[in-house]
């Protein structure tokens, strides 16, 4: 169990924050927490919370950057550097709003879609080549500014939707961690299976 990974979820520090759009990587990896009966986040290190514990026999840590969305690289390099993790045993877990919701889509590498916390994790890694989880949260309604969308909370279906597609987004880590990434694409990119 020498290999470790590093699951990061994107977010913002803070109650008010919480239950925002933007923050489904920090729900997500309090899920995996909840799921596996993991300790919270109450270690602090290069600017991240973190947790750690075995997840399909792999050693992993889990991380949520406290530097607030703009400047997720910070936390992201350091902790790469720190515990040495090779890049294709790092996944990065964010909100995207071109996928709807209920959509996710893990890829290899690729650009930032116009998120800045990725972008910020690209311009510190210095590389596109590196897992990623995108979760949908679907575009803001008429001409709402997408920076005001981001920061509200799911309210009605969207927040029954989010619950079924944030267990989902959960089995996906633990088959990039059992099986790899290929296999947890071929499984999980696309809708959400809800059960109807």
């Amino acid at each position: 169990m020498s290999e470790k990974y590093l699951i990061v979820g994107l977010g913002n520090p803070g109650r008010d924050y919480r239950h925002n759009r933007h923050n489904v990587g920090f729900m997500l990896l309090d899920k995996i927490v909840e799921r596996h009966k993991l300790l919270g986040f109450t270690k602090k290190q290069n600017k991240a919370l973190i947790t750690g514990g075995v997840i399909a026999e792999k050693s992993i840590i889990l991380a949520k950057p406290q530097s607030y969305m703009n400047l997720s690289g910070e936390a992201v390099s350091g902790l790469v550097r720190f515990y040495d993790i090779p890049l294709e045993r790092l996944l990065v877990a964010f909100d995207e709003l071109d996928l709807p919701v209920g959509v996710l889509r893990l890829r290899p590498e690729g650009g930032a879609s116009g998120h800045n916390g990725m972008k910020s994790i690209l311009q510190h890694l210095g590389t596109e080549k590196f897992p990623r989880l995108r979760i949908g949260i679907g575009r803001p309604p008429g001409r709402m500014d997408p920076a005001a969308y981001v920061l509200q909370d799911f309210k009605g279906d969207d927040a029954n939707l989010m619950a079924v597609t944030l267990d989902q987004a959960a089995d996906a880590v633990e088959t990039f961690l059992k099986d790899g990434l290929v296999a947890a694409m071929n499984k999980f990119n696309g809708p959400t299976e809800v059960e109807r």
